[in-house]
């Protein structure tokens, strides 16, 4: 047998094992030894001896590995990386950018639909027998406002488009533009704001967009606004967003990630009937490994052409 060129970490993602990442792997690199390792000591002398190594995060102490070329994360956040560490030692990064984009988008049109045809409210009335009508919106001609145009955002948009509504976009770099009907920077948030239907937040968590939906984003959006939040729950100012429900400042909200996470079972949020709460539980996928492995296969083939242009590099 011969030696190992990929290390695949010990790890479980949303129910899926290492073992399930190394068969989708397999399948794409038929010809390349790839070992997965059990323990913490098998970690150790793999990372010291493979050219590629793939996991959700890596020891400082082992980044300076002499093989180590290239580390594949499969998130799509590397901000638990020491990032200068893998810089220093000549070792490229890359994440797994774009693996969420059809789960999540998924997600976001479904908590958006539910709310439009009111299914929270049928489901509460069907448990109790009860046959009585009810108002319901219609999506179409609406205006949505998407924050973050990475890939999830992006994936979002893309499934918006049948729908017959107004796209907004908002992100750092708005010269870049983006697949919405108009793309505005964060200094134009509230104007964008007092535009929305409905608000999806699909951002990374930085110093910028830290608590970005506070109490004077709330009073900006219209009454009957909701918003999604399928970035991080720090995104949202967890206080004001309750007593902003509280006073009915807008019409609802579907929470797949919180502040704190989890949330404590004694949370008020939990006690509005106008907010939808999962856990965290919107990039559940079967088919992560399968699209994770898709980048790590063409970064590898790459790596063994001598190209360093990887597919999602982050460093």
């Amino acid at each position: 047998m011969s030696e190992p060129e990929i290390a695949i970490l010990r790890q479980k993602i949303h129910g899926l094992s290492a073992d399930d990442y190394a068969t989708a792997l397999r399948s794409r690199l038929p010809d390349t030894e790839i070992a997965v390792a059990r323990t913490p000591d098998e970690e150790r002398a793999l990372i010291e001896s493979v050219p590629i190594v793939t996991g959700f995060s890596m020891d400082p102490t082992d980044v300076d590995a002499p093989n180590l070329d290239l580390f594949g994360c499969v998130y799509a956040g590397v901000g638990h990386l020491d990032l200068d560490a893998f810089e220093a030692n000549g070792t490229a990064v890359t994440n797994a950018s774009g693996v969420h984009g059809p789960n999540i988008g998924e997600y976001v049109l479904g908590a958006i639909l539910s709310y439009v045809r009111g299914f929270k409210r049928a489901w509460r009335q069907a448990e109790r027998n009860e046959w009585r009508s009810y108002p319901a919106r219609e999506l179409q001609g609406s205006t949505v406002t998407v924050v973050g145009l990475g890939a999830i955002g992006q994936a979002v948009v893309d499934r918006l488009d049948p729908f017959g509504v107004d796209t907004i976009g908002v992100r750092y770099t708005p010269e870049k533009g983006g697949p919405t009907d108009e793309v505005l920077g964060f200094d134009d948030l509230h104007d964008a704001l007092a535009r929305t239907d409905y608000l999806v937040l699909a951002c990374p968590l930085t110093d910028e967009t830290e608590g970005l939906i506070d109490s004077e984003a709330l009073l900006t959006l219209p009454t009957d606004a909701f918003m999604v939040n399928i970035a991080r729950g720090g995104v949202v100012e967890t206080d004001d967003l309750v007593s902003a429900m509280r006073a009915n400042r807008i019409a609802g909200a579907a929470l797949d990630v919180t502040d704190p996470e989890p949330l404590p079972n004694d949370h008020p949020l939990w006690d509005l009937d106008t907010v939808s709460i999962t856990p965290h539980n919107a990039g559940h996928t079967p088919d992560y490994y399968e699209r994770l492995a898709d980048i790590l296969a063409e970064n590898v083939d790459r790596y063994r052409r001598g190209e360093t242009d990887f597919e999602n590099r982050v460093v």
